[in-house]
């Protein structure tokens, strides 16, 4: 016994110098600047990575996707020349170089954020190279910044203001390069001032963020120039080049504009010169948006689900971003950052000169980035758009993300001395950025989810369409589509070949379109026109499916012979007044039902209680009652019911009128409880019973239909 007992005290002891070593060793890592991207690409698949199987095309994509696919890569050339003539040109390099592949597209979004983290990097260290923790917190902040929730939308945004964003910054750092070496100033400074041409014309977006080339200018300057006019001088002398290419770019943009050339969406550009008030509260508005609010804004929006899947990944994702990032921050070497060899790591990183020195860079880095958050909201606001967060409206933010990034850096710098201190506070926030992104990203993965959803359900419900039919609805419950990214999907779905300019098939949001010439009218015979780029559809309200979707069930799709103008009478009127148009026989029943193509589509679900109810109303479109009565019994044997119970209608008037009159009146009277606004619904489809069934079948007596609501 004495000597197990001292064996398992030398074992305990070799346990604790064993311990005692590993955090030894943890506490002697350093990190230095040859790890950061490494970590940019930790933190980029961390925040934006882990969903990307399981997201897909959003908003414009699929409209940028489907004419890459069936029109070609150049058809962007004409295709955006009434709306942004040199973004063309990036979108037929990209879809030259990428097919139309969610997967391939959210990997590529993937990768453009990373260089995107490490441009803002290495831009930055050209302007502060002695400030270098600042400009890696200010980077970091930039690779996550959650006020632009957007990242998913790949395929249109990586096209309309990334490719631009990373030329941007590559611009601003080659420019303070071509001043820091004149050895290679020229050939640095065309290569610059071309990059500053890749961001300019694309888009409007950016055209603020010239005024923030200056202020680099000015700190670069500030270290070998003295006095304030002196490095004005300086300043203005440099950025003369990039000045004339801008105020080109602004006078192309103004004669663009007031032309009649310029045809994109009608929006409410501000006249005049705001007011002194007005301008301050936008600005207000816009620093505590993009500066403060974004970093918090996880808090509110994960509390309300902490019990669900998504909150509590989301609430682990911040604690570990968390302790991770603060073992590196808190043992990142900036000192051997500046001069890698011949530097002691033991000692401290921030002598008083250097935190003297820190101090200036943060005023600087705060004040430009104050800056650069105004010229950022300038554009949006001159079109009279809003900054809204956690909508499409946040996109605004991407010219602001820079200046955003350096505010908040500076501000650490100025109000937390301590260093450890201010790295465990980033941390944190770095945290929140990746918790956001990762709740982003989970609501863009349940939005394809629904999407594939109601794909399949269109394809099970009609197996082919007539071309030249409208299909008309109100807003899907999806959150990132419009009724133009829903027509490029079914055109997708239904049309193998097209020829332009014609297109075969539109969906239409009667609540959005009523009124313009999608839908001039719900009246029957009224010409519809949509355009969608370079191509347009051409119908009439006298070739059009009404349908429908509900936030919990399966597609309908209307038909005045079963009375649902009256099943559905409690619905808006903005859906309901356009059931007369419906005409069902659009719908080619007898076509066989075709897979549809992967990508862009998911594969088929397999089986679902969806599934059998589509089956079911096309069964019921052509009065195959007995195959209705088929699909019911397997869905009680597969242990399937409806989430709305609408989608009991087929099946009780099939069993009615097959002779199962008990299960019926049964199925009846609980969905009368379920939903009452059903009984308009019920008792027409009794009537119709009393009207259709076979004479000799039993049916039920008028006591039972009374009993029920209905008067027989």
């Amino acid at each position: 016994m004495p000597l197990d007992r001292r064996a398992a005290t030398r074992l305990r002891s070799q346990g604790a110098r064993g311990f005692a070593l590993m955090i030894a060793r943890m506490k002697a890592v350093r990190f230095t600047a040859r790890s950061v991207p490494f970590v940019f690409a930790l933190i980029t698949i961390a925040a934006y990575g882990l969903m990307l199987p399981l997201t897909g095309f959003y908003w414009d994509d699929w409209p940028f996707a489907w004419i890459a696919r069936f029109l070609g890569p150049s058809e962007f050339i004409p295709a955006f020349r009434g709306f942004r003539p040199f973004l063309g040109p990036i979108f037929f390099l990209t879809t030259s170089l990428l097919p139309a592949d969610p997967i391939l597209w959210q990997t590529f979004a993937l990768l453009v954020r990373f260089l995107a983290g490490l441009a803002a990097w290495s831009t930055l260290d050209q302007i502060w190279p002695r400030g270098r923790r600042l400009t890696l917190s200010a980077s970091l902040l930039f690779l996550l910044f959650p006020g632009y929730s957007q990242h998913w939308v790949a395929f249109t945004h990586i096209n309309q203001e990334w490719v631009s964003l990373i030329a941007y910054l590559l611009s601003f750092g080659l420019s303070v390069r071509a001043i820091r070496d004149p050895r290679i100033s020229l050939a640095t400074s065309a290569a610059a001032l071309l990059l500053q041409c890749v961001a300019l014309l694309p888009t409007e977006y950016f055209i603020g963020l010239e005024l923030l080339r200056v202020f680099f200018f000015w700190a670069v300057f500030s270290e070998t120039v003295d006095g304030w006019g002196a490095r004005l001088r300086a300043g203005l002398k440099a950025w003369w080049p990039y000045m004339l290419v801008w105020l080109i770019n602004a006078g192309w943009l103004a004669y663009y504009y007031g032309s009649g050339l310029y045809v994109s969406y009608d929006l409410t550009t501000a006249t005049g010169v705001p007011a002194p008030r007005e301008f301050i509260l936008v600005f207000g508005d816009a620093l505590v948006k993009a500066g403060i609010y974004v970093w918090l804004q996880v808090l509110p929006l994960v509390s309300g689900s902490l019990s669900t899947p998504t909150g509590m990944a989301t609430i682990a994702m911040i604690g570990m971003a968390f302790l991770l990032l603060v073992f590196y921050l808190t043992r990142w070497d900036e000192q051997s950052a500046h001069t890698p060899t011949k530097q002691s790591r033991g000692r401290a990183l921030h002598t008083r000169g250097d935190r003297g020195a820190n101090v200036n860079y943060a005023r600087a880095a705060l004040l430009t980035g104050a800056i650069g958050i105004l010229l950022g909201r300038i554009p949006s606001f001159a079109a009279g758009l809003p900054l809204t967060l956690q909508s499409s409206f946040d996109r605004l933010t991407i010219p602001m993300m820079l200046g955003a990034s350096l505010f908040v850096a500076g501000l650490f710098e100025l109000l937390i001395p301590r260093l450890r201190a201010r790295m465990i506070l980033l941390a944190a926030v770095l945290g929140l950025g990746v918790g956001q992104q990762f709740f982003n990203a989970n609501i863009f993965r349940r939005d394809w989810q629904r999407q594939q959803e109601i794909y399949w359900q269109f394809a099970w419900r009609m197996p082919s369409l007539k071309p030249g039919t409208a299909i008309l609805t109100q807003q899907m419950p999806l959150d990132y589509e419009t009724d133009l990214a829903m027509t490029a999907a079914v055109n997708w779905m239904f049309a193998a070949d097209v020829e332009p300019p014609d297109l075969p098939y539109a969906v239409v949001y009667t609540e959005k379109r009523l009124g313009g010439d999608a839908l001039p009218e719900l009246e029957p015979g009224i010409p519809m026109e949509l355009p969608l780029r370079t191509m347009k559809f051409k119908g009439s309200t006298s070739q059009a499916i009404v349908v429908y979707v509900p936030a919990s069930g399966c597609l309908r799709v209307f038909d005045p012979a079963f009375d649902d103008a009256e099943t559905y009478s409690r619905f808006p009127e903005s859906l309901t007044a356009a059931i007369p148009l419906s005409d069902p026989s659009r719908i080619l029943t007898h076509a066989i039902s075709q897979d549809l193509p992967t990508p862009p589509f998911s594969r088929a679900p397999v089986g679902g209680w969806c599934y059998l109810y589509e089956k079911a109303e096309l069964s019921r479109q052509v009065r195959d009652w007995e195959n209705i009565v088929d699909l019911h019994t397997q869905a009680m044997d597969e242990g399937l019911s409806p989430s709305d119970p609408f989608e009991w209608l087929p099946f009780i008037e099939a069993e009615a009128l097959t002779g199962d009159i008990p299960w019926a009146v049964r199925i009846t009277r609980r969905t009368l409880q379920d939903e009452p606004r059903l009984e308009p619904g019920l008792c027409a489809l009794w009537k119709r019973v009393h009207l259709t069934a076979p004479q000799g079948s039993p049916v039920p007596s008028p006591d039972m239909l009374a009993e029920i609501g209905c008067d027989g």
